[in-house]
């Protein structure tokens, strides 16, 4: 049934089938009276209880060092999948085969008693992952230094904030030596400083162990996750390449979000016949001179659109005029982006992100937020509207950039997508020097000198 050659996890027809009783008097008919009729020899052909299969006949492998992320929508059974893998509930059917030590971080708090002190839940909860209490006393400081709580570590935890549980659970989990880590969107509630902590952890960890990931932001999920599950209704809706699965959640959930109200939701996928223009190849010899070179991507863009209004035309403009138009990081720039109106919009929008390789978002900004006292007034069919951003274009490391553009109806609490195309411009830059961090700036002066 399992081949244990390089796999840390293999589950096989995986089932949880869950009891959903209207009122605790019928739990106790259920334990009784099909009990009682099959005494009598009247068979048990009654419940009081609807099914509920939080999963349905889920098979996957995960491979040692492996970082899977895992998405959906809330209720199609990514929890109850982590718990199963954990050991914490048993599955209706079906088989999970785990190798190493697993050390989780669910659901807030679990594994804490909110009436022991800080100091006493490190103890029961590494306990809990397999350390004995030498060992436990042996990484305590370490742990507490990680969690970096002061003195509430003598408090008891039912007093602690959200954050601060946060930050107990994680320093506990990452001194256990775990061999697979499973993190349920936790890290969500904790503040910045202490999330780029366990990041830097969690990019240490994948280097020799196992990780699992739930989360709804997607550009993490990118990020992190080189393959991805996404869950609906409790079985496997779609598995691949991370950047691919969320491109496909994304658009499904904006397509159940506006079938209602928009009617049909087309899927754009790109046209690969298209020509590609190629990177320009002036070189420029300035210490911190890249060279950035945008083209239109709107025929090989992938993204989606209701009908209600369309992106026609996406452009970066020097705002002097440059040779050949190739920009080099620093100087300010126009992004023009043009739409098309096919249904009346009362307050549309336009916006855009800029998206390195692994989609993480590097900048952005949208037309409501600089257009809240002079809004822009409602277009009718037919209509074309034009947005300009102007700004300072950062300098960036070697790669190719995505801009994400998006026509919307609303504001920036409540609105409806028209359509979004996630790569409708790209941005090739090549640049001479090694640049540190996702974004460069250009230095004016640097020294040193023996004070």
């Amino acid at each position: 049934m399992f081949s244990s050659v390089g796999m840390a996890i293999e589950v096989r027809g995986l089932s949880k089938l869950y009891e959903i009783y209207r009122k605790p008097s019928d739990r106790l008919k259920q334990f009784l009276i099909p009990k009682l009729l099959s005494i009598v020899g009247l068979g048990e052909g009654i419940s009081y209880f609807n099914e509920f299969w939080a999963l349905k006949n889920v098979s996957f492998d995960i491979k040692k060092n492996e970082t899977l992320g895992i998405i959906g929508r809330n209720g199609s059974g990514k929890s109850t999948l982590l718990q199963l893998i954990c050991g914490i509930i048993n599955p209706t059917d079906g088989h999970i085969f785990t190798r190493g030590r697993i050390a989780a971080l669910l659901e807030l708090g679990s594994g804490f008693n909110p009436e022991f002190t800080g100091k006493e839940n490190i103890f029961l909860n590494a306990s809990l992952l397999g350390l004995t209490k030498t060992q436990i006393e042996d990484r305590y400081g370490d742990i507490i230094t990680f969690a970096d709580i002061g003195e509430f570590i003598d408090q008891p935890v039912k007093t602690y904030s959200s954050g601060m549980i946060v930050r107990l659970a994680f320093a506990v989990i990452a001194h256990v030596d775990a061999d697979i880590l499973i993190i349920d969107e936790a890290l969500a509630v904790g503040d910045a400083i202490f999330t780029q902590k366990c990041m830097r952890f969690i990019r240490k960890f994948r280097e020799t162990g196992t990780l699992i990931i739930v989360s709804h932001d997607m550009a993490s999920i990118q990020n992190l996750c080189g393959r991805v599950i996404w869950l609906e209704d409790g079985i496997i809706r779609s598995e691949g390449p991370s950047r691919k699965i969320a491109e496909e959640y994304l658009e499904h959930s904006f397509r159940e979000t506006l079938a209602d109200e928009c009617g049909a939701h087309t899927s754009i996928k790109p046209n690969r016949k298209a020509s590609k223009i190629d990177a320009a190849e002036d070189k420029y010899l300035s210490m911190y001179e890249s060279i950035f070179s945008p083209y239109n991507n709107l025929n090989e863009s992938n993204g989606w659109k209701t009908g209600c209004g369309e992106i026609t035309e996406v452009e970066f403009i020097p705002r002097e005029f440059m040779h050949g138009s190739i920009f080099r990081g620093g100087e300010v720039v126009r992004l023009r982006i043009r739409a098309r109106i096919y249904q009346e919009m009362e307050s549309p929008i336009i916006g855009f992100l800029v998206r390195d390789r692994l989609g993480q978002d590097l900048f952005g900004e949208n037309t409501f937020t600089c257009t809240m006292e002079k809004p822009i007034q409602a277009v009718k069919s037919g209509d074309y509207i034009e947005a300009e951003f102007i700004f300072k274009l950062p300098m960036l490391p070697d790669g190719d950039y995505t801009v994400m553009t998006s026509l919307a109806d609303g504001n920036l609490q409540n609105n409806i997508q028209h359509h979004w195309l996630h790569e409708a411009a790209i941005l090739r830059v090549s640049s001479q020097n090694i640049r540190y961090g996702l974004v460069g700036i250009a230095f004016i002066d640097i020294g040193m000198r023996k004070v």
